[in-house]
């Protein structure tokens, strides 16, 4: 009879030393402590945390509560081991009763975190080339992490920083995948861009000392967009000299790449696919208005160039006719001071001797007769 009240007193006990999951007081003054105070652990990896009584904390029931892992109990502290955490959500509780039977308790928060198994970008919705303006949404898709809201999503463009993004999702502690979304603007720079993202688990102080991180593959963007001219400003009317040579940029940049046609050209010049128009020595006829049109699937741009020809005088011809009519001047102003002073005319410097005869006298006077 004895021996039946002995187990049923030891039952009591050990029911009472369990009682503690639904009572246990976490407000206690004294309390058991853990170190380290929380653990931040690797799924899989090995990991260990000692609980230790308080000095003034009694002894005669103390131990700790797990659902996972061992534990050695040496008097006041206990000794928590897991050499393979395989489970994702655990609060292992460190506990100690008074004589009153009211227990205090001292909880460990235990984080058990996954990388991502795979990290890829994409444009949402969509394939294929984007077109210029538009706007299109970037998704970073995590596939198989832990904890979520730890996942901190970083999208590049190249090695530039476009945006970061955090899970808005609730708490869960098992792996789970999850897609990171950024809205952006396509520009004609974003051709041929590279577009990336990583994601980083910021599990704080308690974590790894460099954040576990998985980066993506690089996506290459291809932007279609109409035809824009890469040529200067140019004046309304191209003035040259006949015989000059004539040049008419019309080169621009598209996506896909364009393709050229001079139209309404002067008559004698050929028609021309080429995106620069050549006349290696322009005449009269080359005068007029030249048109070009620069096309891709994107739509087309026209441009028209306005020529002017002017005819080509000799420099040498020009200086001979100065040199002349200079000479012309001089020679006459010559004549005509000599004249002045009473002087020979050049007809009677080279007039031929013959008789005389008596001619009337006149007096020139300059100016006068």
């Amino acid at each position: 009879m004895f021996s039946r009240y002995l187990l049923v007193i030891v039952s009591l006990v050990d029911f009472l030393s369990d009682f503690h999951v639904s009572c246990c007081d976490e407000s206690c003054t004294n309390r058991t402590v853990f170190t380290p105070s929380s653990l931040v652990v690797k799924h899989g990896d090995p990991t260990s945390a000692i609980c230790s009584l308080c000095p003034s904390c009694p002894d005669d029931i103390f131990n700790l509560e797990t659902s996972f892992g061992s534990y050695v109990n040496n008097g006041r502290t206990i000794t928590w081991t897991v050499d393979k955490m395989m489970e994702w959500k655990m609060t292992p509780l460190c506990y100690y009763t008074e004589a009153d039977g009211h227990q205090c308790c001292t909880p460990l928060n235990v984080t058990v975190y996954k990388p991502p198994d795979l990290v890829s970008v994409s444009f949402m919705n969509h394939s294929g080339p984007l077109f210029l303006s538009r706007d299109y949404t970037l998704q970073c898709e995590v596939q198989n992490v832990a904890p979520v809201r730890s996942v901190h999503v970083t999208f590049f463009r190249g090695q530039t920083e476009l945006g970061q993004k955090q899970s808005l999702s609730k708490p869960q502690e098992k792996p789970v995948t999850e897609v990171f979304t950024l809205s952006i603007s396509t520009t004609k720079e974003d051709h041929g861009a590279q577009y990336w993202c990583q994601a980083k688990l910021e599990l704080g102080p308690d974590g790894p000392q460099t954040p576990p991180m998985v980066v993506s593959k690089n996506v290459t963007a291809t932007v279609y967009y109409k035809p824009q001219q890469l040529a200067p400003s140019r004046p309304d009317v191209i003035t040259l000299t006949k015989g000059d040579p004539l040049e008419l940029d019309c080169t621009a940049v598209g996506n896909p790449s364009p393709s050229y046609t001079w139209t309404s050209l002067p008559d004698g010049v050929p028609p021309s696919n080429s995106s620069v128009l050549t006349i290696q020595s322009v005449a009269s006829g080359h005068e007029g208005q030249y048109t070009c049109s620069v096309s891709n699937d994107m739509g087309t741009n026209t441009v028209t160039f306005r020529v002017a020809v002017k005819p080509y005088i000799n420099p040498y011809i020009v200086v001979a006719v100065l040199v002349a009519i200079a000479g012309s001047i001089a020679v006459a102003f010559y004549f005509y001071k000599r004249r002045c002073e009473g002087h020979h005319n050049l007809e009677d410097v080279f007039r031929f001797p013959k008789q005389h005869e008596a001619v009337p006298t006149v007096e020139f006077v300059c100016g006068k007769v």
